[in-house]
């Protein structure tokens, strides 16, 4: 097999949740411009029908549903939709998040930790949970799940989310052990500080300046930068990994 056939998605379709914005959205142009049919999950109808019709231009099939990931009820009849629309789903993403810039656990209140948990966490799982059964059943499948800086540093401005991209992590390599005899990959991707709607709020602060400074790229990534991960986790090009977790971070994490 050539190298490009390695990286080719044709055939594939995969679901990437909060694929409407931000990295999110990169990723389901990745996937697609590699050859996947895509299908993608948010909440803001306008921004789904825009990032769909991108995908429509790049000629894949595609389809954008607006679910909210925290209600579940509604997370089996949105996978079972895209198998009869789209066909089996061969590769996740498990991208959809939110922050809560509490400033600690003594300021955190229960309803901020029990909704960060559900979406960052609860949903990874459950979703896996979901699209899982049928990969068994065709005897391959790619999850990605999406981590961050955090599933390894701790934070006192943001426990929950720290709390819950750590876990994320163990839930990966549990995931991996469980379902490598299926011929199942399940790995994720840790960024690090990234341009998008969620981190806007953070380049206004003096953590900025140290971000800047620790990180020896000296910038911000831009979500497109994590096209080449998330591709190459979902294609046959990775079909001998799993467990791991790859840091695109612009060598933050090395200091």
């Amino acid at each position: 097999m050539t190298s490009t056939k390695l990286f080719d998605l044709t055939g594939n379709v995969a679901v990437i949740t909060g694929g409407n914005g931000g990295i999110g959205r990169s990723i389901a142009i990745g996937l697609a411009q590699a050859g996947a049919s895509v299908a993608i999950f948010g909440r803001n109808d306008a921004k789904n029908k825009a990032t769909l019709s991108e995908l429509k231009e790049i000629g894949v099939p595609a389809m954008a549903l607006k679910i909210d990931i925290t209600k579940r009820t509604e997370l089996a009849p949105a996978i079972k939709k895209v198998e009869q629309e789209l066909g089996s789903i061969s590769i996740l993403v498990n991208n959809a998040g939110i922050a809560v810039l509490s400033g600690g656990i003594l300021n955190e209140t229960e309803e901020e930790w029990d909704g960060l948990i559900e979406v960052q966490l609860n949903a990874v799982f459950l979703l896996s949970k979901l699209v899982a059964k049928s990969m068994v059943e065709n005897k391959r499948g790619k999850i990605i799940n999406i981590g961050s800086m955090y599933s390894f540093f701790g934070s006192s401005f943001a426990p929950s989310y720290s709390t819950a991209k750590g876990a994320v992590i163990q839930l990966t390599k549990s995931m991996a052990i469980e379902l490598a005899p299926y011929n199942i990959q399940v790995n994720a991707i840790a960024p690090g500080w990234f341009v998008t709607d969620m981190t806007a709020a953070v380049q206004t602060m003096p953590l900025n300046d140290e971000i800047i400074m620790r990180t020896p790229a000296g910038r911000w990534g831009k979500p497109e930068e994590l096209v080449g991960a998330a591709v190459f986790l979902a294609s046959k090009a990775s079909d001998f990994v799993t467990g791991e977790t790859i840091r695109v971070d612009g060598g933050y994490a090395i200091r």
